[in-house]
């Protein structure tokens, strides 16, 4: 590239550049600069050693690889902040909403109650033990299940009937089946989303001091009434 190419180049894309923009607009904004610099390479070539021809087409051609290849990314970056404030807008939607999501703790609510689902492929007899965040047993009786999805409601109230404080708890199940074999239990846990943070990517919902993401989420279910939540709590006969 000679120095009045490159001149004409650089002149032209400052030229072309609107008020605000920075000194280099990008490749994509300066089409005309470089027609403008081929026009101008060939006005100032030696007409005893002219330039290949062969070599503006190249150039063309990589040009247009290049600024497709830009557009294609600025595509990308829009698509991005669509997915982005799709999946905020999404977020926002569970807010108020009881869903279950995928583990074995949950947040025990100021309110007393919680809920864990669990899913047992044959009838059983079972262990319920449920843990606080340091480890503590504050719950474990002997029940006997039936096969399927279950709920199992929880009203803060330890083994000697005494409420439990506000905070995480762990539900682990160990059960046996009708000739000592033992079964394999898969847990739940269901609660109301109390927010959403956008400042992550992607969002994260939290259920009292738990949190997780959208793609955690199993189902969404309606809330569960004070009677309902009472008789739920009986789906299983003590043993």
């Amino acid at each position: 590239m000679t120095a009045i190419a490159a001149t004409a180049l650089a002149n032209s894309a400052a030229n072309s550049a609107p008020l605000g923009s920075s000194a280099n607009p990008g490749i994509a904004n300066n089409f005309m600069a470089f027609l403008q610099l081929l026009t101008t390479q060939l006005q100032n070539q030696n007409p005893l050693e002219p330039l290949d021809t062969n070599q503006f087409t190249q150039q063309l051609v990589q040009f247009a690889q290049v600024e497709q290849q830009l557009r294609s990314n600025d595509q990308l970056e829009t698509l991005v902040a669509l997915q982005k404030s799709t999946q905020a807008s999404a977020a926002l939607d569970f807010v108020g909403k009881t869903v279950v999501i995928s583990g074995a703790t949950t947040h025990l609510g100021a309110d007393g109650t919680t809920v864990w689902t669990f899913s047992s492929p044959k009838p059983a007899s079972a262990t319920v033990t449920i843990k606080d965040s340091t480890g503590q047993t504050a719950f474990s009786s002997n029940y006997a299940i039936n096969s399927g999805r279950q709920d199992f409601v929880w009203d803060g109230r330890g083994t000697n009937g005494q409420r439990w404080p506000a905070g995480n708890y762990t539900m682990s199940i160990t059960a046996k089946d009708a000739n000592g074999q033992t079964v394999a239990i898969t847990t739940d846990v269901q609660g109301i989303v109390d927010s959403a943070d956008l400042s992550q990517t992607p969002p994260v919902l939290s259920i009292g001091q738990l949190t997780f993401t959208l793609d955690q989420i199993k189902r969404v279910v309606r809330p569960v009434s004070d009677a309902a939540s009472a008789a739920a709590s009986l789906f299983m006969d003590k043993l």
